[in-house]
Formats: structure tokens, sequence, C-alpha cells
């Protein structure tokens, strides 16, 4: 594959839970090296707002959400159609960026779908994820639960404020647990919590001569606290915490 003129890997994805910045740092990324963006599209699964809803009432909590497999076939075929451009010829002559791994949507259906949709998801899915083109480079954003909630009501998006953190919690768990299996592209897994490369120019160039640099198949980048700058990057106490190791 070919890629934009400094860009080192042609197909860069960036992952993480909800909240960690993956969708800034991908906008950040592409427009650096002046990639293709290839984004989720979050605002048009037409369940998604009533499936956090639900996560936000007392029966809520835990699997067997009643719009959990809607809401999950809902971003597989979403996917399944961004990933068929991306096989299309020449879509990686200038590189592409995206903020989604395909095989995310597993990490999401094994914490919300009860077993018979589970079943049936992962038949589903299995037709479609062999023809799914893989990256070169996984760039894995990590942040505690309590950071990735103070992230979230910060950008106040509506309907995420029925997210839980023990929610995140979860979600942070099943991606250790994913990419301690994982056998595909190489990772990159960096700790974001006082580190903001789509927001500090030093840090962005810290990131870019980390990409430059990587080795693989795994490394971590566990940036130490700035003197006076705590979690999140804000000044104040610093929130215990750091970067998942596998």
């Amino acid at each position: 594959m070919s890629a934009a003129v400094g860009m080192r890997f042609a197909h860069v994805v960036v992952e993480g839970p909800i909240g960690v910045g993956k969708t800034t740092l991908a906008r950040t990324l592409a427009a650096h090296w002046g990639a293709r963006l290839v984004l989720e599209q979050p605002a048009e699964n037409p369940y998604l707002a009533r499936f956090y809803e639900y996560m936000g009432t007392p029966q809520g909590r835990g699997r067997g959400n009643p719009l959990a497999l809607q809401t999950q076939l809902s971003f597989l075929f979403q996917r399944v159609e961004q990933m068929k451009e991306l096989g299309q010829g020449g879509m990686f002559d200038h590189g592409v960026v995206s903020d989604f791994l395909f095989a995310k949507d597993a990490i999401f259906a094994m914490l919300t779908l009860g077993d018979e949709d589970l079943a049936l998801y992962r038949q589903i899915y299995k037709r479609h994820s062999a023809q799914a083109p893989q990256p070169d480079l996984v760039i894995w954003l990590q942040a505690e639960p309590d950071v990735l909630m103070a992230r979230i009501r910060r950008r106040g998006i509506e309907m995420e404020r029925h997210i839980t953190e023990d929610y995140l919690g979860s979600l942070c768990r099943g991606y250790v647990r994913y990419f301690a299996n994982h056998r595909g592209a190489p990772v990159l897994a960096i700790n974001t919590e006082v580190f903001h490369p789509s927001e500090n120019p030093a840090d962005f160039r810290r990131l870019l001569d980390r990409i430059d640099g990587f080795k693989g198949p795994f490394e971590l980048f566990d940036p130490p606290d700035p003197p006076g700058r705590g979690a999140d990057g804000q000044i104040g106490d610093t929130v215990a915490g750091g970067l998942i190791e596998l």
C-alpha cells in the first residue's frame, strides 16, 4: 500500500472506549498527513439513543438491553459498507485514518447481548468480518473510567448522558481482553490521562515520533505527569491510574 507523504502506515486505526478521544485524534492525524478520514457515524444509528436511555434505568445495567441487538447490527452493517468502500482500488493511495476497528463490534456485543442474541450476532458478524481490510497500525487510547466519564460530560452529547461509569469500566476491561488475544495489526497503546496530542502541539509531536519509531508488534506509551498537571490534563490533584499493560 502507498500512503500520504510522511505517513509511515497506509491504514491507521485509532481505537479505545467511549470518551477517550479517538475521533478527535483521527481527525488530527488525517489532517496532518493529508490522509482520507473514515469515521464512525453514531448519529446515523437509529437505535443508539434509546439504547443509552435504557442503560440509564435501574433495569438497564448489564446484558439484555432490548435495543442491544438492533444497535449492534446497525453499527455492523454501517461498518460493512465503509469497509467495502475502503476495499476499492486506490483508496489507500493517500492513506486512510479511521476511528474504529472492524472487530470492535465484538467487544460491545459481549457486554450488551444476551446469549441467544449474541449467538445470532456472531453468525452475522462471521459472514462479513473476513472481507474487512486489516489496518497497518492500531493506536489504542486508554484512560480510567472516571476520566472517560468526565470527558463525556464535558462534551455534552445529549444521548450520552445515560452512560454509566460501570459500563465504561466494563468496556475498558473488554478492550483489554480483546487486545490480550489480538493477533492482527500491530498496536501502539497510549495512556491519554495526561497526554493530549489533539490539543497540545508538543504532545502531538511526541506521538508522531512514537509512530515513526514504532517497531511493534505491541508497544506501550505511558507519559509521566507533567509538574502541576492532573489527570485529564487539568491543573490540580492527580488521579491514580495508568496504562494497562498486557
